[in-house]
């Protein structure tokens, strides 16, 4: 049994969860996973019980328990410094974390109209109100970032930071819905799925049974 645990919702369809799995999987450590069914009549029942936010994910270390996914992210940084969840420039960390909390607090129009769904695809659907505007914005965060740190590697800022954990739910929806975007954006998009990670997420949720229509 590991001293750290997280408490997720399916993968198929919890973005939230998503991001703190990836940034787990980057301190490479041993967990404990528990997988809550959402959309259950016990689902809140369950989730209360593993934080009164009623919400995943959850981190549970020795005694501490955090239930926000950034904090969650920040407090990995600060245990596993090693992993580098944060550039280590500080100019380029600022820009690291703006566009990181970017995602994280904003964006509503695309979680309103494009739910995380891996399995299924739904093109052309999902393009309500300020939608394209949300994903010119994201598009163009990615292409600014590649132009400024791309020769550093094939992540936003070179290797893997929280920016590419925060991102990765945008990139299964624009995949899920079939979004057209720019070469720039299609290769970073591709490097996100092939990581390790990613696929591994991938696999668990295509074999996941429940089904939660969003669409």
């Amino acid at each position: 049994m590991s001293e750290i645990a997280i408490v997720i919702g399916n993968k198929n369809y919890s973005l939230w969860s998503l991001r703190v799995w990836l940034a787990l999987k980057r301190c490479y450590i041993g967990f404990d996973e528990t997988m809550l069914l959402l959309d259950m009549l016990d689902t809140k029942e369950k989730l209360i019980h593993n934080s009164k936010s009623g919400l995943v994910p959850v981190l549970k270390f020795a005694d501490i328990t955090i239930w926000e996914t950034m904090a969650i992210c920040k407090y990995l940084v600060e245990i596993y410094p090693a992993a580098k969840l944060w550039p280590d420039e500080a100019k380029t960390r600022t820009y690291c974390r703006s566009v990181s909390n970017e995602m994280h607090a904003g964006f509503v129009p695309l979680r309103s109209h494009m739910s995380m769904d891996i399995k299924i695809t739904y093109p052309g659907e999902g393009r309500g109100p300020g939608v394209k505007y949300i994903i010119a914005r994201i598009v163009d965060i990615w292409a600014n970032c590649q132009k400024q740190f791309g020769q550093y590697g094939p992540f936003l800022f070179g290797e893997f930071t929280i920016a590419v954990a925060v991102f990765a739910p945008p990139v299964a929806r624009f995949k899920t819905f079939a979004i057209d975007v720019c070469e720039v954006a299609t290769a970073y998009m591709s490097a996100v799925c092939e990581c390790p990670g990613m696929q591994e997420w991938r696999a668990t949720a295509e074999a996941e049974t429940q089904i939660i229509k969003y669409v």
